[in-house]
């Protein structure tokens, strides 16, 4: 918020310079993003008033004036101006004078032969406006020679404040004027608002539809109004707060929004009869209907949502309740009759109804922070009697519906031993009890003892949103009597700090992952509605309107856009959050998922024509083994065929002993297609949990020397019928080989020419080992027998060697 201190000190006395003021904010917790000085915007500039006014003898457009400026003699000055004549007072910057808002140092010169010393200046020039078509002129009687600034405005100084969100009370000058009252020790000087007369009439009534979303809803019909530009004083602190004039009414309603934090609205009362057909108005404030449109006053026809809360007149909706008003009925220079809203609506309806039309406004930043409710009386008043004072008229009638709490603060328990236990100790000491009643009396609470250095603290009801506990109560005593008073100590005794053993395993799985050539990725948990089970009620996009279920959508995307952009093939995995339902329950869990694909030897292509090597089914499925084996997992291969993203063939079902681990296979020829993907591309999803659970339950770890011994190789050839997996395979040899078995290996692979029909030729090499000795043939042939009948047995394999 643009703070105007000459606003400000309206309100409370500034002791403070305005540097130090933004420190002592900024320290408080109010940080002050920036200071505008605007006293130098025209220092040097003075009031010049110009007697004569000759043209240029060697320029058409531009003419040679004779101005005095205070200083005796009368300045020449060569103007280019269209507007400028005898008889007027102007801005005049006189040699020296810097210009900023121009980046200009005026100095004496020549024009076209005629000497200038100074230049009379537009709002432009002075930075008051982006363009000006002419200088700017006075209205009015002035001393030449006088400082233009008080007369501009531009005897300010402009600080940006930022409140945090719970600090609705905040966006307003009386805000933070208490809020700098209560930091400078001074007292808060409230304007005096006279008492209006409010007749009542049939012509205007007001009924709440919707009574929890609009709690109080004045309306106030006045008659007579003439619409003009405000006064300066007026237009200066708008223009310091960074809203442009309109006129008068319109500029009151944003003057006691800036000054109270209280968005109030005016409508055009002939226009509101206009649509409602209808001299008597009854105003209501409900939800939109399906089909009901509304065109805003930014020119935008507005297809209303459900959740837009209404304000209707006839039941003709007329504005975005808490947003922003409707064109039809906005106030124009022909305006005579308004009916002036002010209200107060729940944060939360405002919040749901801005972001379903993707329009935040000053007045709904306001609103869905919290309006001060205690205080809509003083502002409504406040702006009446400013619309009568600055555009005339009188009040015709009045209809309210309040549904206010009759007694609007809080009571809360604060004690002094427990803001001394977690604030601990300041420089002089102790925070003190006299030190706690003196920093919340000057916010605006009021202490009663309870017992010995307990008090009940009653809450000022433009703090009832965000002082709700005793800590809050410790955090203000705090931030008041300022953080750079408490003492800045270590512990006495610092300990080694550990990683958890959940936290190291993911991290070494991440590691492992990278190790294998595999680059971490991370995508949105939220995705298209037609991409997930669940759905988001309130979604900021409707890109982003579900939450994933899966992670290969989210790769096989990332690998198909590097591929576009001419990255070559990503190979990366994601560890993330999946959503997902159990029945009617909304479950949620951890898994890994991966992409690999393209060149599996980019370096040396050379080798190969240039053409590349795809990556193979078995070169993928030994970097998913590569990690498995670090983790000291087995993990069995099944085929299946349950995504249909995927390879039917060439697609398994990963599993840790009987427990389903994920899946991992080739993608799809017609996806591949569809996606103008490499020839040859893979994915994986696991379930982290048990992954993760497997790696936790193989306790301490189990250590065996290396055999110095060599090992005995033997071929073991057969005939299986196709449907028998290998890995079903390798589990029975390695039963039947007890601890001498040491390794399997298969290393051919037939199926043709006098292979039986529906079987295929296996040959696996198998290694012997021991630990204390060479073995013998004598040693092995039992065991490698015993393989031998165990798969003639288990699987009626033919053997061939």
């Amino acid at each position: 918020m643009l703070v105007s201190l000459n606003w400000l000190q309206t309100f409370v006395p500034l002791t403070l310079p305005p540097a130090e003021l933004a420190q002592t904010l900024t320290i408080a917790g109010f940080e002050v993003e920036g200071m505008e000085d605007r006293r130098t915007w025209a220092d040097g500039v003075v009031v010049g008033y110009v007697q004569t006014k000759e043209p240029h003898p060697d320029a058409t457009k531009l003419s040679v004036c004779t101005v005095d400026v205070g200083q005796g003699e009368p300045a020449t000055i060569v103007c280019g101006a269209s507007n400028v004549q005898a008889g007027i007072y102007v801005p005049v910057a006189l040699p020296k004078t810097y210009l900023p808002a121009i980046d200009l140092k005026l100095k004496k010169t020549k024009l076209r032969g005629v000497k200038s010393e100074g230049m009379i200046c537009s709002l432009a020039e002075l930075g008051l406006a982006k363009e000006s078509e002419g200088i700017h002129i006075f209205t009015g009687e002035f001393t030449p020679g006088q400082d233009v600034r008080p007369l501009l405005g531009l005897d300010d100084v402009v600080l940006d404040v930022t409140s945090t969100a719970n600090r609705a009370d905040a966006l307003s000058m009386v805000g933070i004027a208490r809020e700098v009252a209560a930091l400078t020790d001074q007292v808060v000087t409230l304007p005096e608002i006279p008492p209006q007369a409010s007749p009542s009439s049939p012509a205007l009534t007001v009924k709440l539809a919707d009574g929890e979303a609009c709690p109080v809803y004045f309306g106030t019909a006045i008659e007579g109004v003439k619409i003009a530009p405000s006064p300066d004083w007026l237009q200066f602190r708008l223009q310091a707060a960074g809203v442009r004039p309109i006129n008068n009414v319109v500029d009151i309603t944003n003057y006691i929004l800036l000054e109270w934090g209280q968005p109030l609205h005016a409508f055009d009362g002939d226009r509101l009869q206009a649509v409602t057909g209808s001299s008597s108005l009854a105003i209501d404030v409900r939800l939109a209907q399906p089909g009901e449109t509304l065109k805003t006053l930014d020119g935008q026809e507005r297809a209303l949502a459900a959740q837009n809360l209404l304000i209707t007149a006839n039941d003709h909706p007329v504005a975005l309740a808490g947003v922003m008003g409707g064109e039809a009925t906005e106030v124009h220079s022909g305006t005579v009759k308004l009916m002036l809203e002010a209200a107060l609506f729940e944060p939360v309806a405002i919040r749901r109804s801005a972001r379903a039309q993707g329009l935040r406004t000053e007045a709904s930043t306001r609103y869905e922070r919290g309006v001060n409710p205690a205080e809509l009386d003083q502002a409504m008043h406040r702006a009446i009697a400013l619309i009568l004072e600055l555009a005339g008229g009188e009040i015709t009638a009045q209809s309210s519906q309040d549904h206010r709490p009759a007694n609007l603060e809080r009571s809360l328990t604060l004690r002094l031993s427990r803001l001394q236990q977690i604030l601990g100790p300041v420089k002089t000491g102790e925070i003190t009890a006299a030190d706690v009643e003196r920093i919340l009396t000057s916010l605006g609470c009021q202490l009663t003892t309870t017992a010995p250095d307990v008090w009940s603290v009653t809450i000022p009801p433009y703090r009832h949103r965000d002082l709700e506990r005793e800590i809050d109560l410790i955090e203000e005593v705090a931030r008041l009597y300022g953080y750079d008073h408490f003492c800045d100590t270590l512990p006495h005794k610092t300990q080694p700090g550990i990683v958890p053993f959940a936290t190291q395993t993911r991290q070494r799985i991440r590691t492992l992952f990278r190790a294998v050539g595999l680059t971490e990725l991370v995508h949105y948990s939220l995705v298209k509605p037609e991409q997930a089970q669940i759905s988001l009620t309130n979604p900021l996009l409707s890109e982003y309107s579900a939450l994933r279920d899966e992670l290969i959508t989210g790769l096989l995307d990332a690998f198909e856009y590097n591929q576009a952009q001419g990255n070559g093939a990503l190979n990366g995995f994601e560890w993330g959050r999946i959503f997902f339902k159990e029945g009617e329950k909304l479950q949620e869990a951890d898994a890994i998922a991966g992409i690999m694909g393209g060149d599996s030897h980019p370096a040396g292509r050379w080798t190969t024509g240039g053409k590349g090597k795809p990556l193979t089914w078995y070169e993928a499925k030994g970097k998913l083994e590569a990690v498995f084996t670090s983790l000291g997992l087995t993990v069995g291969y099944e085929p299946t065929d349950g995504d249909r993203r995927l390879h039917p063939g060439r697609t398994a079902a990963l599993s840790l002993g009987d427990q389903p681990l994920g899946i991992f296979g080739q993608i799809h020829p017609q996806l591949r297609r569809d996606r103008d993907l490499p020839e040859a591309v893979y994915l994986f999803q696991l379930q982290a949990d048990v992954l993760l659970g497997a790696i936790a339950a193989q306790g301490t770890a189990d250590f065996r020397n290396f055999s110095p011994y060599p090992a005995v190789e033997r071929d073991l050839a057969f005939f299986a019928p196709t449907e028998i997996s290998v890995a079903a395979l390798t589990a029975t040899m390695t039963q039947a080989g007890k601890k001498l078995l040491s390794g399997v290996e298969l290393f051919d692979e037939y199926r043709g020419q006098n292979v039986p029909t529906g079987q295929r030729s296996l040959a696996f090499s198998l290694a012997y080992r021991a630990g204390d000795r060479t073995l013998t043939d004598t040693d092995v042939e039992p065991i490698h027998q015993s393989i031998r009948d165990a798969l003639v047995t288990q699987f009626n394999v033919t053997l061939r060697s």
